[in-house]
């Protein structure tokens, strides 16, 4: 978080055309998540999301519907509307491209900078892409026509006037930024892959559109032909919503904001675009821009509405809650990295995690504090040294986890809270105590259980602000006393005494229903095809089903340090970044084949879930593949950033 005392974070504004999907949703958790930590910290917040309106996708589609540009747009917002009511999403602005205040504040800028001398006037000649709303160079779609992404009707050649931005005056000083400020872009790799992309050479950008061509946009104040290209325009939302105005209102106090969440698929436009606009405007960069990763299917294909594959998240929620669902999506995968979905993989975390683990701790407690004590919270003179010890450690790496965003360890560890009371119900044994007649050491088991129910609902109300609100309320918290306790607990207070003596208690009905298998009529919606038997000209081989192989995680790797094993022939030890907090150390057998120099630098392709072992006294963290059968020939590389998934 910024130094000041209020939180502002962003999702990108989507594409008003089509359907939400998997890839939205992850976004708009995440940020919604982060924002509801903020409040309960007691933080002014502003979380702002919404829809980008305008270009000409979007009156492609509304001609071929027969409405008008704003009736399309005013039809399609219901369905991302919608999605956010369904996911329980407490933003504070919906924000459409076409509210009155955003296209004044777009037309304030552009003629101001034009006044600048920062947009000119002059002549395109080349390449559009339609489907991104883009110029290309001829390199550019040589090689994407080339790698089969992109077909040539794909793109239309263009003659042109047209409107720039000095973007390539403000390069240098990007640079210089991004350097300077390490976390600016996140993760890591996508850090270096902004700065490969800048110091390649960076042109300026068409910010216009003639009418002639494309008449959905705002117009340019000083000249009427010309639309505003839909990404400059796009862009200026995150300062609607704070109510920057040039000259006026600096955005006080949102601004600069504190996080950008993106996809990685839109890093160049808000990395590169959107900060050398505030630059030529003079406004603050913003704290951070973090660009997670994309969801892939179980055949490890990014799942798009382009691509068939979307998974229903409407579906999800009916069959599971939406509680869950935003729990999953963050517990699954560290936020900047790609993740796998499947829906056995979802079944498997909903029961381990949460019915298992925290719902059968709340439905022991609750329930043997009613059978034995009364139904009442128990007195005790000090909570165990041991829950104490972890809850302290546990506390602070919760709040700092959500400060940074970093959402799947923040849940691990309050997950380990649920364990430990399991466990320590198991090992402590309060029938026991019940049947000896021990009251006081039955009042001390079941009160740190409840306890720990307590302290983990409280720490779960920005994932789960349903589920975790129902088992405060049967443990007699309200929200008001929940959002105290927080602010008590992040300020180092007790962990383990949220609870008030003689307090009533309710059993409920569990909070997460054990499914032992997905119930029919949901299996039928999520089942997967069965994968068609092997062909029979093919060889005789030790076959595995592809579930086996989709255990197997594979990331591009850079090799960072390369040296001998001094205990090993045949080994050379590696540290290899795979786009982690750190770089991974990897013992490799390829020594015959390679010397320690030819491998600095390399992009290699790694095992990343191989379980570590030490080889020769040196641990080995994973696994680099290689081709050969007795003697090493080559090394597998793939030519993409560290960290990417290799599918």
């Amino acid at each position: 978080m910024s130094s000041r005392d209020a939180f502002y974070i962003t999702t990108p504004i989507y594409y008003v055309n089509g359907a939400p999907h998997i890839g939205h949703a992850y976004t708009t958790i995440a940020a919604d998540v982060a924002a509801r930590w903020h409040r309960l910290a007691g933080h002014p917040v502003k979380f702002l999301t919404g829809v980008d309106e305008h270009g000409q996708k979007v009156l492609e589609a509304a001609v071929a519907r027969g409405m008008t540009p704003k009736d399309h747009c005013d039809d399609m917002v219901v369905g991302w509307r919608a999605m956010m009511e369904q996911l329980d999403i407490s933003y504070d602005r919906f924000i459409r491209t076409t509210d009155a205040d955003h296209e004044a504040l777009v037309r304030d800028v552009l003629q101001r900078l034009f006044d600048a001398g920062e947009i000119y006037e002059d002549q395109y000649v080349g390449w559009y892409l339609v489907k991104d709303e883009v110029f290309v160079t001829e390199k550019e779609k040589d090689e994407r026509i080339a790698s089969g992404e992109l077909l040539p009707e794909h793109f239309r050649q263009i003659e042109e006037r047209n409107y720039f931005f000095r973007m390539s005056k403000y390069a240098e000083q990007l640079v210089a930024h991004i350097e300077a400020n390490p976390t600016f872009i996140q993760p890591t790799n996508r850090r270096n892959e902004v700065l490969g992309f800048l110091r390649k050479g960076l042109g300026d950008l068409c910010i216009s559109r003639p009418k002639e061509r494309m008449s959905w946009g705002i117009e340019l104040p000083f000249d009427s032909d010309f639309v505003t290209y839909v990404w400059f325009d796009a862009l200026l939302n995150y300062l609607t919503g704070t109510g920057y105005r040039p000259g006026g209102a600096d955005g006080s106090p949102w601004w600069p904001a504190d996080y950008h969440l993106i996809g990685k698929d839109i890093l160049t436009t808000h990395s590169v675009y959107w900060t050398t606009m505030l630059l030529a405007m003079g406004v603050p960069l913003p704290q951070h821009i973090y660009a997670h990763g994309w969801w892939v299917s179980s055949d490890g294909a990014k799942m798009s509405k382009s691509t068939g594959n979307v998974i229903d998240v409407t579906k999800l929620v009916d069959a599971f809650g939406v509680d869950a669902c935003r729990y999953f999506f963050l517990r699954e995968i560290r936020f900047g990295a790609d993740g796998g979905f499947s829906y056995d993989g979802f079944l498997g975390r909903y029961n381990t995690d949460l019915a298992n683990d925290l719902g059968n701790l709340a439905h022991r407690g609750l329930s043997m504090t009613g059978k034995w004590l009364g139904g009442a919270v128990p007195d005790r003179a000090a909570p165990h040294p041991s829950l104490v010890a972890l809850a302290s450690e546990v506390v602070p790496e919760v709040a700092r986890s959500y400060d940074t965003l970093q959402f799947k360890e923040a849940l691990e560890a309050v997950m380990r809270l649920a364990s430990a009371g399991n466990k320590h119900i198991d090992s402590e044994e309060p029938w026991r105590l019940n049947r000896e007649g021990d009251t006081d050491g039955l009042a001390a088991v079941m009160r740190d259980v409840l306890e720990l129910c307590a302290l983990c609902a409280v720490l779960l109300l920005p994932v789960m602000p349903t589920k975790a609100a129902e088992l405060l309320t049967t443990l007699g918290i309200d929200e008001g006393r929940a959002a105290e306790a927080l602010g008590q607990l992040v300020a180092g207070g007790p962990p383990l005494e949220l609870l008030d003596p003689g307090r009533s208690v309710a059993l409920g009905d569990p909070l997460f229903p054990r499914f032992r298998e997905l119930p029919p009529a949901i299996a039928a919606l999520f089942a997967e095809p069965e994968p068609e038997p092997a062909p029979a000209e093919l060889p005789e081989l030790d076959w595995i089903a592809f579930e086996d192989f989709a255990k197997v995680q594979l990331r591009v790797g850079e090799v960072l340090t390369a040296a001998e094993h001094p205990k090993a022939d045949k080994l050379l030890v590696l540290t290899v970044d795979v786009g982690e907090a750190r770089p991974r150390t990897i013992c490799a057998g390829i020594k015959s084949r390679f010397a320690p120099d030819d491998l600095v630098g390399r992009k290699v392709v790694v095992v990343v879930n191989l379980k570590p072992r030490k080889l020769r006294g040196i641990p080995s963290e994973g696994m680099i593949l290689a081709a050969g059968g007795n003697e090493v020939v080559d090394l597998l590389s793939v030519d993409a950033p560290s960290g990417e998934v290799v599918r």
